[in-house]
């Protein structure tokens, strides 16, 4: 079945002013500022359209960022619109959008899952100067655990996916197709 969903803005989703491909990194954020300040000069709706493995999720919150800035600055309305697979650090760049202008492709497959740190701490030194290189290290995990719950709370705001589920399946990682994702009321609709 092709059919779009009946509230869907469909001919704005086929026509997106931004398109964002591949690994979210420095090299996306270049490509989004660039496309977005383009963009701005346009029509609404501003559509971003996104096909990601995943990435840095700190891009993602950065790119998340400058949408949330521009639509409360403005009031103007942007569409996001998934296709393929918006894994990890796009499902970051994602929740930046109400729930409502989320859409997805039929097919898409979406990743969530906790954020992770890869680091190797050698504690070589007097006790004092070992007890603040660990203090520094959890800071950063808590800094990064309260990031990450900031965005899985404007990911969840208006679904049917409680906070603390979304927090527990995040943990195993948690693939779901898109028809899932709108069924739970994490997306608006499919194309």
């Amino acid at each position: 079945m092709n059919q779009v969903s009946p509230a869907s803005p469909s001919e704005a989703l086929f026509a997106p002013q931004v398109r964002l491909d591949g690994n979210v990194e420095d090299e996306m954020l270049r490509a989004f500022k660039a496309a977005f300040a383009e963009a701005q000069a346009g029509e609404d709706p501003i559509v971003v359209e996104l096909t990601t493995p995943g990435g840095d999720a700190d891009v993602g919150r950065r790119i998340g960022s400058d949408i949330l800035l521009f639509r409360k600055r403005t009031g103007r309305r942007l569409l996001f619109f998934g296709k393929a697979t918006v894994y990890s650090a796009g499902v970051t760049i994602m929740s930046a959008f109400p729930r409502e202008d989320r859409w997805l492709a039929r097919g898409t497959a979406l990743l969530i899952h906790s954020r992770s740190l890869a680091k190797s701490v050698d504690l070589n030194a007097p006790l004092a100067v070992a007890r603040k290189q660990v203090e520094a290290l959890l800071n950063e995990i808590d800094t990064g655990l309260a990031l990450q719950r900031q965005d899985f709370e404007q990911l969840v705001r208006g679904s049917r996916v409680e906070l603390d589920d979304l927090l527990q399946r995040a943990e195993t990682e948690w693939y779901l197709d898109a028809a899932e994702a709108v069924e739970l009321g994490l997306a608006g609709g499919l194309v």
